[in-house]
């Protein structure tokens, strides 16, 4: 009878904790809440914002206008058959530079990688953003996995063979 007092004890206990952890577990999740866009790291942030709640109209609208801009349904469709997938990654901002209408932004990209020991690296790269008419910053390159390589450039051309010379097959 003492036993069964003290292992119900035990699972009662075990059981306070759980919940206990659970509560505190979902209310310190951080919300996802978009801020100003006066700077070229406020626009940044909201357009990760953005991807990440799958907001991909208001992502579209923090990209530059220009030749070769992806239409909305090309730039969601990137999101949403995840060729480009956001989620794996951490991004932390290190330095900005701005220099008139451009800005240039270094940014730590943090990898989650897929092994099992959970192992994560570090890597660098740039991020560009230009003021336009308006005074807005919009964003004109991201790194992978927020941007798509064609964007902005112009679709490739198809090569076309060189004639073989007659007697040389």
């Amino acid at each position: 009878m003492k036993q069964d007092r003290f292992l119900a004890a035990i699972l009662v206990g075990i059981l306070v904790l759980v919940i206990l952890s659970l509560v505190v577990y979902f209310s310190r999740q951080q919300s996802l809440d978009y801020g100003e866009e006066t700077s070229p790291e406020g626009v940044m942030r909201n357009y990760v914002i953005a991807l990440l709640k799958a907001d991909y109209s208001k992502a579209y609208s923090y990209l530059k206008e220009g030749e070769f801009k992806p239409a909305e349904t090309q730039f969601r469709q990137a999101f949403t058959t995840r060729l480009l997938d956001p989620r794996s990654v951490s991004l932390e901002v290190a330095k900005v530079t701005v220099e008139q209408d451009t800005a240039t932004v270094e940014l730590l990209l943090i990898r989650n990688a897929n092994d099992p020991l959970g192992n994560s690296f570090t890597e660098t790269a740039l991020a560009t953003l230009r003021r336009d008419q308006r005074g807005n910053w919009k964003l004109e390159n991201m790194p992978y996995p927020y941007w798509n390589w064609d964007w902005y450039n112009p679709p490739l051309e198809p090569v076309t063979p060189l004639p073989v010379p007659e007697g040389q097959d």
